[in-house]
């Protein structure tokens, strides 16, 4: 039988590689920094295993800016499902793929920040 936290995480990983293939995806620290702050960001994707430094470049950013943030998968995870290597951010930048990336990871039962509101 198959574990549905795996189906749901397997779900939001090729949502990523979708929008990756659209061009609806940005990746990586700066680049999902540098779209936060040109507005172009909706919903990030931050690795569990990414560093606490890289977390915060983008934490205070996406609190002020109030674009909701989930801390799921791993590096390697999220890298893979765009076709590049480890990856600690993924900032989805249309609002079709940014709803559903949040309906997938509210299924995970994430921790984020309850203040937030939807996308």
């Amino acid at each position: 039988m198959t574990n549905p936290g795996r189906v749901s995480e397997r779900a939001v990983l090729d949502l990523a590689g979708l929008a990756a293939r659209a061009r609806q995806v940005v990746s990586g620290t700066d680049q999902v920094r540098t779209a936060l702050r040109n507005r172009k960001v909706r919903l990030v994707v931050l690795a569990a295993d990414s560093a606490v430094g890289q977390q915060e470049k983008l934490i205070p950013l996406m609190d002020a800016l109030g674009v909701r943030y989930y801390r799921a998968l791993s590096r390697q995870q999220l890298g893979a499902a765009i076709g590049r290597g480890p990856v600690a951010a993924l900032g989805f930048t249309q609002v079709g793929f940014a709803q559903r990336a949040q309906q997938l990871l509210d299924a995970l039962s994430l921790p984020q920040d309850p203040a937030q509101e939807e996308v």
